[in-house]
């Protein structure tokens, strides 16, 4: 069995609590003897030799008034956060939730930030997980700055410019660190589904005239979105790209409505109308319906995975085999090859596992 992943958290909201509990969930399966390569929405059972339940989470940073200083496992559960419990046991995890950085505090001389470097590397955290709302990208960077001066894999989740960065990038590869992002693109998300359909009409033939993609939901983030959503919208249409599909034909609303009934529930519409044969219309009218933090959880789990396969292995910079799991990897989707994202797993898989 390998040792398990020592993740460090920057934001304890609903993504963080689906990865808690969904953790537990498989742990729980693999305790009654299923066998992991059954396990339901689970592509990889294993990346590097790490399995999805062997997370320990051993540091978290929070800002909101009902998560800090709290236990991290009464942290996640607590309100704002409206992600249903999944009915399994959950483990008492007493590290308490550290005060997070704050746009004031976020220099590297600040009390603040040395405290944040200093709590990885007494926890001997090997992974932050950067899961704070959308549209800080001050934020993004401290935490960044934070995590490779503890020499700790960075993951962003969220659509700041981090990876994308080049002087981090550089600053990463040069210390021998793993820095994986920018955005995650979800297991089953609008952004997914809204590429493979573009490109389908692309392959077929049908030329595109216009596509329209609306995003509803009740939970933090789609009410973060309402007023920072402009990183989030050139993400996802960074995410719509590729060969044949003009994206300036393309509109997309990351939040087109907060609707609190909802909960951590997603619906998303998307439309596309093109043209066929002797100029005829071709029309499409697409609903989704997701559990959102789920979505995000399910492709986190194996973004952490590689980054801390990654720094085992000593492998520094960008990892390839991300690169399908973001909406906006370094270089963008066109630049990665299926063939250097299988090298890159096979990279890590190949790496001796830590037990």
């Amino acid at each position: 069995m390998a040792q398990r992943i020592r993740l460090a958290v920057a934001g304890v909201g609903n993504n963080i609590s689906a990865l808690f509990q969904g953790v537990e969930y498989y742990r729980a399966l693999r305790d009654r003897g299923v066998d992991e390569r059954e396990f339901v929405g689970v592509k990889r059972p294993r990346i590097g030799g790490i399995g999805v339940s062997d997370v320990e989470f051993v540091a978290a940073f929070d800002i909101h008034p009902n998560k800090v200083s709290r236990p991290f496992d009464e942290a996640v559960l607590a309100p704002p956060n409206n992600y249903p419990m999944l009915g399994v046991p959950l483990p008492a995890i007493t590290v308490p939730v550290d005060q997070g950085l704050t746009s004031e505090s976020a220099g590297d001389a600040d009390a603040a930030f040395e405290h944040v470097v200093r709590r990885l590397r007494e926890s001997e955290a090997e992974v932050l997980l950067y899961s704070l709302p959308t549209g800080l990208q001050w934020a993004a960077e401290a935490y960044a700055r934070a995590a490779l001066a503890a020499r700790v894999a960075f993951v962003n989740c969220t659509p700041e410019l981090v990876a994308r960065t080049p002087a981090l990038l550089d600053a990463y590869q040069a210390a021998g660190v793993p820095l994986v992002g920018d955005d995650l693109a979800s297991h089953f998300g609008t952004s997914v589904v809204h590429r493979a359909l573009l490109g389908l009409l692309s392959d077929r033939g049908i030329t595109l005239q216009s596509s329209y993609q609306l995003n509803f939901g009740g939970n933090e983030d789609f009410r973060n979105l309402r007023e920072r959503g402009a990183s989030k919208q050139q993400s996802k249409l960074n995410a719509l790209a590729q060969d044949g599909v003009d994206t300036s034909r393309v509109e997309v609303i990351p939040s087109a409505g907060y609707i609190g009934q909802l909960k951590d529930n997603k619906v998303a519409i998307v439309n596309i109308e093109g043209v066929g044969w002797g100029g005829t219309p071709v029309q499409l009218d697409l609903k989704l319906k997701v559990q959102d933090s789920s979505n995000a959880a399910g492709v986190i789990i194996d973004l952490i995975r590689i980054a801390a396969a990654s720094r085992r292995a000593k492998l520094a910079g960008f990892p390839a085999a991300a690169a399908k799991l973001l909406k906006s990897p370094v270089g963008g989707h066109d630049k990665i090859t299926p063939q250097s994202i299988d090298a890159s797993f096979r990279a890590l898989d190949a790496a001796p596992v830590r037990a």
